[in-house]
Formats: structure tokens, C-alpha cells, sequence
């Protein structure tokens, strides 16, 4: 009985010992954490895709609350009606952020670029991209073996069985970058999407020479420089043989679409063009036949005055 008893005490005294080093610990080492955080971790999406840059969500809400300022921070997923939300909690302003959406450069579909050999491994873009140049002429066009998709938490990316090209939904894309992440050869860029969603971008990654370019792909990028001369904005680059369009300076303007040799300058969600006229030089050619005509009578005066000098 003794012995039971003298165990009881030993653990309880031990027990006691424990939690007070314990109690002593966890007050020395306590980490405080703004109570703020949590609060605006509340009103994020919580997709934690990274697209903001920051560790998911919850890093993403503890560094606009340390930061003290919400400039250049921007939720992609719940773009600003969150960052309002955001601001409200923290006190400070959202400062106004363009939406963005994700864009392929690439059109080397079927057509414009045909197979030339058989890919038989994994299907990933990254294996397939470590392991051989692909199954085209084009090694920096799109492998299509679909890594894009599969990063999409959001189902805004789907392959096109026709031309065998990833294809992005505006309404679903976020611009949460997961799908230019997944690409190994970055063909896919997160661009602003322009006033009333119209955008004008070289859709070509391709930086061989233009004859290279050509026999690879028929709507490759030649670097021939034509867009750039054109352009009054300056917003068009070449760098190794390849065109590019700044979004910050482009006015849409659209010039260097229609100076485009290849077509591989793609303006998205613009109306149509409007027909130059084909009569237009028709009605001058109509006009000149009645002048030729009226000429005819005049040649006949003489003979009209003839009879008078009989008489």
C-alpha cells in the first residue's frame, strides 16, 4: 500500500514539475500573432494557388497586414471586391488593380506546324521537354501534353483535340499563374486583359531565324522587324528574333496586325474589320464611258451642216 502511494505522489510531483516548465516555455518562447491576420484570412477565397505570390492564403494575409500598405498586393482569385474587403479590415486603401488573364502564345496547331515524329512516353509536358525536343520542328512551341490543365484549379484551361493547343476560358481564368508555372517552355503568359477584354500580342515563343522559324512552323514569328517600324507606340520589341508586346504601352491600335507577314500578331475580342469597298475604283471607269460617248455627236456636225451649202 505504501509503495502505491509513494508512486501516486511521484507522478503527480513529476506531472506538477512538467507543467510548470511547460507553462514557463511556452510564455518565454510565444510567438503573438496580429489578430488582424486572421480576419483577413476570413475573406480571402482560400484557394491558396499562389498566384499572389505569398505561401497560400494565410501568407498572403500576413503580409498585407504587416506590410502597413496594400500596394502592388492583389488577390488574383478574388481580385478587387476581396482587396476592398481587405482594406476595410486593415484600414488602409486597395489601390485599384487591372484584371488580368492567361494567354498562349503559341499557334503552332496542327496545320500550322505538322508532327514529324511520335512521342510514345509519359504524357507530361515536363518529361517529354527534359527528354526530346518534341514531336514538331519547333522546339519552343507547345508540347501539348496538357501539364497546363492539370495545374488549373479552376478548370479556365482545356487541349483542343483539333488543333491540339490549350485553350483558356476567360470567364473561369483567375490569372492565378499555376498554368504558366506548369509550362516548361512558357508559352503561356499572364497579360492584363485590356479594355473591354480586347488585347494584341505576338502568339509565337519561337526564336529561331526566320527561315528556321518558317519551314517549322507557318505562323511562326520571322523577326523581320516590319511590326516594330510600324508601330507609333513603341510598345513593340525584337530580341532574338523575336517580337514582343509590351501591354503597358500597346493602344490597340492594331497596326502591327495587319503588317504581320506570318499573322502572328492576334488581336482577341475586337469587332470585325470593316471591308474596304472592291467598287470603289468600278464607278470611275463608268463615268469615263458617257464622256467618250458625247464625243461622237461632235464628229458628226460637219455632215449635219452639209445640206445648207447645196442650197
Amino acid at each position: 500500500m505504501d509503495l502505491i502511494l509513494i508512486a501516486v505522489i511521484s507522478l503527480g510531483a513529476i506531472g506538477l514539475v512538467a507543467a510548470v516548465i511547460l507553462y514557463a516555455a511556452s510564455k518565454k518562447f510565444a510567438v503573438y500573432e496580429d489578430p488582424r491576420i486572421a480576419q483577413v484570412s476570413e475573406v480571402l477565397p482560400q484557394a491558396n494557388c499562389g498566384g499572389c505570390g505569398y505561401p497560400g492564403c494565410s501568407g498572403f494575409a500576413a503580409a498585407c497586414v504587416k506590410a502597413g500598405s496594400l500596394e502592388g498586393k492583389l488577390c488574383p482569385v478574388g481580385g478587387q471586391p476581396t482587396m476592398e474587403k481587405v482594406a476595410a479590415i486593415l484600414g488602409l486603401e486597395a489601390a485599384a488593380s487591372e484584371p488580368k488573364v492567361a494567354v498562349v502564345r503559341c499557334n503552332g496547331t496542327c496545320a500550322n506546324r505538322p508532327k514529324l515524329t511520335q512521342y510514345d512516353g509519359v504524357r507530361s509536358c515536363a518529361v517529354a521537354n527534359s527528354t526530346y525536343g518534341g514531336e514538331t520542328g519547333c522546339t519552343f512551341g507547345c508540347l501539348g501534353c496538357g501539364d497546363c490543365v492539370s495545374a488549373c484549379t479552376f478548370g479556365a484551361i482545356k487541349m483542343n483535340p483539333e488543333t491540339g493547343l490549350p485553350e483558356v476560358d476567360e470567364s473561369k481564368c483567375t490569372a492565378c499563374g499555376a498554368c504558366a508555372k506548369a509550362c516548361p517552355r512558357s508559352i503561356i503568359e499572364i497579360r492584363p486583359k485590356g479594355k473591354n477584354s480586347r488585347r494584341v500580342y505576338v502568339q509565337c515563343v519561337n526564336k529561331d531565324k526566320g527561315a528556321v522559324a518558317r519551314k517549322a512552323c507557318a505562323a511562326a514569328c520571322i523577326g523581320c522587324g516590319k511590326c516594330v517600324k510600324v508601330c507609333p507606340f513603341e510598345a513593340i520589341t525584337l530580341e532574338n528574333n523575336l517580337a514582343y508586346i509590351d501591354p503597358a504601352k500597346c493602344k490597340s491600335c492594331r497596326k502591327c496586325e495587319m503588317e504581320c507577314p506570318q499573322n502572328a500578331i492576334i488581336a482577341v475580342n475586337f469587332p470585325p474589320r470593316k471591308a474596304k469597298p472592291a467598287e470603289e475604283t468600278a464607278p470611275k471607269a463608268e463615268t469615263a464611258a458617257p464622256k467618250a460617248e458625247t464625243v461622237a455627236p461632235k464628229a458628226e456636225t460637219p455632215a449635219q451642216e452639209a445640206p445648207k451649202a447645196e442650197a
